[in-house]
């Protein structure tokens, strides 16, 4: 922990101590999932005001919360902070491993989960967490399948997603009334706007300060145990393994515009209901055709023997680019996964390779480290 007389950081221990400000603040860290991590400075009334809307969710005294993560990330670290502000006992299971987790989620009758997708799939096993009341889910969006299995382990709990950023903290809250393919509503006291191109602009509270410090990820905080891959190219791979790479994300910097606050994210408001198309340093053009692959992944995410995707583009010589889903699931699937590709998404979209593997390269935070998967994937 880097600490100064009002202000802290868990994490980037090479980096130095937050600078003093004229109110107490903290620093978090970006996931990193497509450029190098930042420390971002908030100040600490930045979240408090959020910890007076969450105490309706019953966060409090006679509450038991858990984190599943390590400090160092910024759900887990607002988790913690957020449940001994109100009052309820906070347990820490980072140090244990995903089965000693859900076990301790039931000998210590865990009322309140804070935990991402990629966390939640880990615990899955044999037993109910009868005691779970609230499942808080950040960092990504559940897909059909975890949302079904969570439902027979925690059989008594809601589930609430939020949508947001390191920058931006809460942005919507989804419930059991959002469509399937929605992050939800603003969350209160959220203002969304949306310029004419999509891109998404936020005012609220929850904040961060200006001021974004870039440092490069310091050799303390791993960037997700990367190993050799299992993969097995699919029929129509043997062509595309010939092109190199082409992802090549441009770095998010947030940008301010008389006091909204946008984090590059494109989506669409309908009833109310915000649905994100992707990032736009993501964006990638197929024909002079614009794609988000995060699109494609979330449609890969809800089909039958999909458990992870990614998408990424690779040259073409006649369209400029093309796109390959990395899948890990059940290879078994995969005629059925393109037929259902081809009429979804016609023939501009469609990935026009799958390829599985064993493992998943993540990041600290539990997000895909889409660097490693695509270096991975053409490693000579």
């Amino acid at each position: 922990m880097a600490m100064t007389s009002a202000a802290f950081r868990i994490g980037a221990p090479d980096q130095p101590p937050p600078d003093a400000h004229d109110q107490p603040i903290l620093e978090t860290l970006t996931s990193g999932s497509t450029d190098q991590p930042r420390r971002i400075r908030r100040t600490q009334a930045s979240w408090i005001a959020s910890f007076v809307i969450n105490a309706n969710l019953r966060i409090g005294p006679g509450a038991r919360v858990a984190v599943l993560g390590r400090l160092i990330h910024s759900l887990s670290l607002y988790g913690a902070i957020e449940g001994l502000h109100l009052g309820a006992d906070v347990h820490l299971l980072a140090d244990l491993r995903p089965d000693r987790q859900r076990v301790a989620l039931r000998d210590r009758q865990i009322t309140h989960l804070y935990a991402t997708p990629a966390q939640l799939r880990l615990i899955l096993g044999p037993g109910p967490l009868p005691d779970l009341r609230l499942i808080l889910v950040g960092g990504s969006k559940l897909d059909p399948a975890l949302r079904t299995a969570l439902a027979i382990l925690a059989p008594n709990a809601r589930i609430r997603e939020f949508y947001g950023a390191a920058e931006t903290s809460f942005i919507t809250l989804a419930d059991e009334a959002t469509p399937i393919t929605s992050v939800g509503r603003p969350y209160p006291g959220v203002d969304l706007q949306l310029d004419p191109s999509g891109e998404v602009w936020v005012r609220s509270p929850y904040l961060f300060l200006r001021d974004v410090c870039d440092f490069h990820l310091c050799p303390n905080i791993p960037a997700g145990g990367m190993t050799e891959p299992v993969a097995r190219p699919s029929r129509a791979m043997g062509e595309t393994q010939a092109c190199a790479p082409a992802l090549r994300s441009t770095p998010v910097i947030p940008r301010w515009r008389d006091g909204w606050l946008s984090v590059g994210e494109i989506g669409e408001l309908q009833d109310g209901f915000l649905f994100l198309k992707g990032r736009a340093g993501r964006m990638v053009t197929v024909a002079d055709q614009n794609v988000f692959p995060e699109e494609i992944e979330t449609l890969l995410e809800t089909l039958p023997g999909v458990a992870r995707a990614a998408v990424l583009p690779v040259p073409d010589v006649k369209r400029g680019h093309a796109l390959v889903a990395v899948l890990q699931g059940d290879p078994a699937q995969e005629a059925t996964i393109l037929t259902r590709l081809r009429r979804d998404l016609g023939p501009l979209k469609c990935p026009k390779a799958l390829v599985w593997r064993q493992d998943w390269p993540t990041l600290p935070s539990g997000k895909t480290d889409l660097k490693a998967l695509e270096a991975s994937l053409w490693r000579a």
